[in-house]
Parts: C-alpha cells; structure tokens; sequence
C-alpha cells in the first residue's frame, strides 16, 4: 500500500514542482495567512515524502492549497477517516442533550437495501433484513430526493429523561430548522404534538412547547415526571427547529443499562 508521503510526493510530480517551489509556495501562503506555520522548508518537505514524517495541520492545508488535493481525502491518506466521524461518534455516550455539526454532504453514503422484493406489503410490518434482495452504498444526498443539508441533528443524551418513553434518551432527532413557530393547536393528541428542539446557555431540551405572554414552556411526557421549564421568549432560549424524524433503540435491556 503507497505511503501518504509517496502520494504527496506524486502530487508534487505530476505538476512538476521542484521542493523550491513548494517551499516558495508555502511561504506566500504563510504570508497570506499571517502565521509562518504554513511555511514549509525543503528538508521538512522531504522528510514527509521520505521519511514518512507527519506534516503539521497547517502545512498539510499549504501542501493542499498547491497541489490542488481535497483536504479530507490527504487526511484518508493519514488514516483520519472524516466521513466516519459521525458513525464513531455514535459510540460515544453523553449524559447531556446536544447538537450534532457534522457536516452532510453529497459525498456522504449509507449501505442501504437497493434492491427489495417486489411481493412487500407495505400496509403489514415486516422484518426488512429477510426481505433485501441487494445491498448498495447510495449518496445521502440521493435518498428519496431529500436534501440533507436542509437538516440538523440531534441526540437525546442519555440521562435526558424529559420525553421518555415518547422519545427515549440516545435517540438521534432530524431537525428542520425552517419549522420554528411554536404550533399551538391542531393535533389530535400527544403523539401528534410537534416536538422541538431548542437551545438554552445552559444546553439543549428536546421537548413539547407552549409560548404565552413571552415566556416559553418546556413540556416533558408526563410518564417521565420532568418538571414544566418556563424561560423568556426570545431573550433566554432559541428554538432550533421542530424535530421531524427520530431514529431510537428498541432494545429494552439497552434502554435499562442507559439508566442504570
């Protein structure tokens, strides 16, 4: 397997760049930036290409800049994985409510069934996994038309007991940040009620709302006996958007560990 300084190396060739260059290069970067980091000497360069020494973030961005290399793929190259942030990021359990920044984008991809028996009922539940006739990676960007850049994300941290059993701690929300007006009336009943995620100094609630007279109330699921949290609207608490898709276990004995 090539060596990340070899492929570095070959960049560098294939434009026909002497280590001079590179290194007259990177000081005009430097001094663009205003930070002599992004400088690199020619004997730093050859003992990355050579030696298989580990280039600063900053003159990895430099060598980047002039080799015309996407920044996450050199990271690849490294063994730093980016589009695997999200998916080891999952194994790490958090007590507190928070955001998710990792970015989706159409480089993104899911294994997912893309081919299905044709005999599904979809009026019946049944046992996906049985029915999947071909596995496939597929592009976020491409499932069912939906633009995932449209959406942030969520966890329910698991010690958020507020929306248990409606939402149980660990789950992972879709937020739509284009639904923040507070719905105040026309459900039919809780399972309807929009729930919202929202943004406190102090952290985030995933929770039902009310808004009255400028103060906002928070609203767990009554199995979960949380306390109503009422806090001024719009000076102490942000509405980040309404959750519209939730991805939770359903495995009881997980769900027991996380409060134990």
């Amino acid at each position: 397997m090539e060596e990340a300084g070899q492929r570095l190396r070959r960049a560098r060739e294939r434009l026909n760049l002497k280590f001079r260059d590179v290194e007259q290069a990177s000081h005009l970067i430097a001094e663009r930036r205003g930070n002599p980091e992004f400088g690199i000497l020619i004997s730093r360069l050859s003992d990355i290409e050579n030696q298989g020494t580990l280039p600063s973030l900053y003159r990895l961005y430099s060598l980047c800049c002039i080799y015309r290399l996407d920044v996450s793929e050199v990271l690849g190259w490294y063994g730093i994985p980016l589009e695997a942030m999200a998916a080891d990021a999952g194994t790490i359990q958090l007590e507190k409510t928070h955001a998710i920044h990792f970015s989706a984008d159409g480089s993104a991809e899911a294994m997912l069934p893309i081919s299905l028996d044709p005999g599904i009922d979809l009026r019946r539940t049944f046992f996906v996994s049985e029915l999947v006739q071909r596995w496939g990676k597929l592009p976020l960007a491409l499932l069912g038309g939906v633009d995932v850049k449209k959406f942030r994300y969520g966890f329910v941290g698991t010690e958020d007991w507020g929306m248990y059993p409606a939402i149980p701690p660990g789950s992972l929300l879709v937020v739509d940040e284009g639904k923040r007006r507070i719905q105040a009336a026309g459900w039919r009943s809780l399972s309807e009620r929009p729930v919202y995620f929202l943004e406190h100094r102090d952290g985030y609630y995933c929770r039902w709302c009310s808004l009255k007279d400028g103060v906002m109330s928070l609203i767990s699921d009554p199995a979960s006996e949380a306390p109503v949290l009422n806090f001024a609207f719009p000076g102490e608490i942000e509405v980040i958007g309404q959750v519209v898709g939730v991805a939770m276990s359903l495995d009881p004995e997980k769900r027991r560990r996380i409060r134990s």
